[in-house]
């Protein structure tokens, strides 16, 4: 079952780590983190769009509306003409940082041997 507001895995309804991390893991999910992670300052929607040029506007869109929705992004709208929004991490998103970047340097530490390992897994057929 899928809503806007909760994911569920149809053969483990029960669990909640498969709901937070179903949004974790989605495509967007952690370069959108990454990013606004990486900015001392608020961003706007075009800046963090800029720093991840391979993601369509309606995507980036989804992704920060999920990620407000869980509490990891904080979106302001300012009552400007015309409006400014930025967005920030919340603390909650501020403490995934290290575990993402954990993640992170293992894939980049296993990248060659992975990408090995699937060559010649591939290779077998």
């Amino acid at each position: 079952m899928t809503t806007k507001d909760f994911i569920q895995d149809p053969f483990f309804p029960d669990c909640p780590i498969r709901n937070v991390l179903a949004r974790i893991g989605s495509k967007w999910t952690l370069a959108v983190l990454y990013t606004l992670g990486g900015s001392d300052a608020p961003m706007r929607f075009r800046d963090i769009e800029q720093k991840n040029p391979d993601c369509s506007q309606k995507m980036l869109t989804q992704t920060l509306r999920g990620l407000e929705a869980d509490g990891l992004v904080h979106r302001t709208v300012y009552a400007e003409m015309p409006p400014r929004v930025e967005y920030t991490l919340t603390d909650r998103g501020r403490s995934f940082m290290p575990v993402m970047q954990q993640l992170m340097d293992w894939a980049y530490n296993n990248l060659h041997d992975i990408v090995t390992d699937r060559e010649r897994y591939y290779g077998q057929d």
